[in-house]
Parts: structure tokens; sequence; C-alpha cells
């Protein structure tokens, strides 16, 4: 199954996942999966969540950015993946003055 982003219309969500400022996402959404094409502008984050019943990987495509974990921070750049595991939480932060670029996958497990 092809997923093309470029012909999905993009979402402006405010304070997703009770993050700050909002993401600009093109999602594909099923009862498996969701696979997400987002942008997070200067500023903006997806708030502190836990994945009480799915992992979830983020990958980072272009700009740079942070990502807040249990027990500390990590930063993110352009190639970088972050994996946080079933049971775990996160929160990914652009604390640049640029977007940051990124592709997800939250399996349902």
């Amino acid at each position: 199954m092809l997923i093309d982003f470029s012909q999905m219309e993009t979402e402006i969500i405010p304070h997703f996942m009770g993050g700050e400022g909002e993401i600009h996402a093109k999602m594909q959404v099923d009862e498996r999966n969701r696979i997400l094409h987002g942008i997070l502008p200067p500023g903006s984050s997806i708030g502190y969540h836990t994945h009480e019943t799915s992992s979830e990987i983020v990958y980072i495509l272009s700009g740079t950015g942070k990502v807040r974990v249990e027990g500390g921070e990590e930063p993110l750049k352009a190639g970088d993946c972050h994996y946080c595991p079933k049971g775990h939480a996160h929160s990914l932060i652009n604390n640049s003055d640029g977007p940051l670029e990124f592709f997800a996958v939250v399996p349902q497990q």
C-alpha cells in the first residue's frame, strides 16, 4: 500500500498531546498503525505522554530539537531515530529557530 503524503491535506493541531504551539501533520491511521509526517514549528512541542498500549518510532528528516525521556533529554538532528518502547514516556520538542520535520510510526500492539 502506497501512502502518498504529498496528496494529503495538512492538519494543524494546536497543543498536540498537551504540548506547546502546534504541529502540522499528515496522518494515515487504521486499526493497526498511526503513520505520521509532521512538522513542529520553532518553539512547538508534542506534550509528554506515556505509550500505554503502543511503542513509537520517530525519524528526524530535517532540523534539530530534543526529546524528553524518563531520566533526561536527548538532542535530535536530521538522520536520528528515537524509539519510545511500550510503557515508556516521551515528548518531542523543537527548541531551534527552524522547523523540525519528522516521520513517526505508532504500531498498535
